[in-house]
């Protein structure tokens, strides 16, 4: 009797063990799949800021440049693009593309050297660079979180619980040929 009730006792110690470390495995699941979303989130939010800052840049640029149509054309479209894109594969290529634009908005720039020292024209400058690190460091802190929660799914057992409803997620990546360094002409 004493050995049955031990070994009754023995297997409830067993389950209760597993069922606990299932709820915990699959809470901090759940937990990383929510802080890749965060960090998804604060891509979004920087991209977004960069694309409010375009507009008064362009205009205080277009008081100075007014002959330069083309660039403003491209860049108001790599702006649409980036506001329309849906999966971190397409905001990457966006922002690739608007990135591309606004190298050439700045070859513009140092055609008109009285534009440079404009307060308001640095002022927007120093915001969309301050904003460009943000999005490199929102880009960094996403592709981390991917990685972290990527692997614990595809871990032992981890992959067992994680079954169907927690899929890999897309790393935020840089169209090919972004490593390449621009080539500025004047």
């Amino acid at each position: 009797m004493k050995k049955s009730v031990l070994i009754i006792s023995l297997v409830v110690i067993i389950v209760l063990v597993a069922v606990f470390w299932v709820i915990g495995a699959y809470n901090k699941m759940v937990g990383l799949e929510q802080k890749v979303q965060a960090s998804y989130s604060q891509i979004q939010n920087q991209l977004q800021r960069r694309a409010d800052l375009i507009p008064n840049l362009v205009e205080t640029v277009k008081g100075y440049a007014a002959q330069e149509k083309e660039i403003f054309e491209a860049l108001a479209n790599a702006r649409a693009k980036l506001a329309g894109a849906q999966t971190p594969q397409e905001q990457a290529t966006a922002d690739a593309e608007l990135s591309g634009v606004l190298s050439r908005l700045l070859v513009i720039v140092e055609n008109y050297p009285t534009l440079k020292s404009d307060a308001n024209f640095r002022q927007l400058m120093d915001e969309l660079a301050g904003t460009e690190n943000r999005i490199a460091v929102a880009r960094k802190d996403y592709n981390e979180a991917v990685m972290e929660y990527n692997t614990l799914i595809k871990k032992f057992p981890y992959f067992l619980i994680a079954g169907k409803r927690f899929t890999e997620k897309q790393y935020f990546e840089a169209k090919p040929g972004a490593e390449e360094v621009p080539n500025v002409k004047f």
